[in-house]
């Protein structure tokens, strides 16, 4: 099945008093290029993670970001340090002994000192494994968003290759008559220059001609390549890389047909069959 390198998902997931936030986007890139951003809480988990899409992604540039904030529905109860308390005051203490008008402070003051106040501290167990639970849930929607893109995609190819396809076919049935025109026309202008021409030299030349501009085994050829671009297209694994390949190879077909080309016709042929290989390798530079 086709997979399209452009997508974006996210999710959420309530755990022990934490919202949950996670988000995946990619872009197209020649390999798996895997950033994950982490709150410093959760960083622990960050191997698991980049193994956990490692196994279900194959290629781009994916960006995974979590974030998480309280849940005010079920937020943690504090805990008051009193160690922290009881040395805040006793320094708090000797510190007024030696000003000549110390001010007094408040608790609310106390309370926001660092480390007076404590959360709870998160079972670290349960909190990866609601997160690798999250990135999880997170990939199965992005595949499935890079799953209908890439069909969109699959169709475009699949309907260019068909263009293809008619243009290959009239292009060979040009060849009969072209070499016939060429015949023609050398034929009539050699009489017009020459009194005696040697017709037997003039069709070894013919025959050298037709053989330089023959243009049967590059049709063939691009043939044989929107033939291979069908069937990977079928096939249920990444195959970006693979028709990047052929699309570098029915270019270099065209190219020759257009130079080989003898007359406007072909070479339009060779124009249109060109424009349909670029549109499908721009498209092609999206697929997984």
């Amino acid at each position: 099945m086709i997979k399209s390198m452009t997508a974006f998902a996210s999710k959420e997931l309530v755990c022990d008093g934490l919202i949950l936030n996670c988000e995946l986007r990619s872009v197209n890139h020649r390999y798996c290029d895997i950033t994950i951003r982490l709150p410093e809480k959760i960083r622990f988990c960050e191997a698991d993670l980049r193994s956990v899409i490692n196994e279900k992604i194959k290629r781009g540039k994916i960006e995974c970001v979590l974030s998480y904030k309280t849940n005010t529905e079920s937020e943690p109860p504090l805990a008051l340090n009193l160690a922290a308390v009881n040395q805040l005051l006793e320094l708090t203490g000797t510190i007024a002994k030696k000003m000549d008008n110390p001010q007094p402070f408040s608790a609310f003051e106390v309370l926001n000192y660092p480390g007076v106040l404590q959360e709870q501290q998160m079972d670290k167990k349960l909190l990866k494994a609601a997160i690798v639970d999250l990135v999880g849930q997170t990939i199965a929607d992005f595949l499935e968003v890079r799953q209908r893109e890439g069909e969109k995609l699959g169709q475009m190819i699949e309907s260019r290759c068909q263009k293809m396809q008619h243009f290959v076919k009239t292009a060979k049935t040009r060849i009969p008559e072209v070499i016939n025109n060429l015949r023609k026309k050398i034929h009539d202008r050699i009489l017009e220059l020459v009194s005696e021409p040697d017709f037997d030299r003039l069709e070894q030349e013919m025959v050298f001609l037709t053989q330089k501009l023959d243009i049967e085994e590059e049709l063939d050829r691009l043939e044989t390549h929107i033939v291979e671009v069908q069937r990977v297209l079928k096939q249920d694994e990444p195959i970006g890389r693979r028709l990047d390949f052929l699309m570098q190879e029915m270019n270099r077909e065209a190219n020759t047909l257009g130079s080989k080309s003898a007359d406007k016709e072909t070479t339009q042929i060779s124009i249109e069959l060109k424009v349909l290989i670029e549109q499908m390798r721009e498209q092609v530079q999206n697929i997984e």
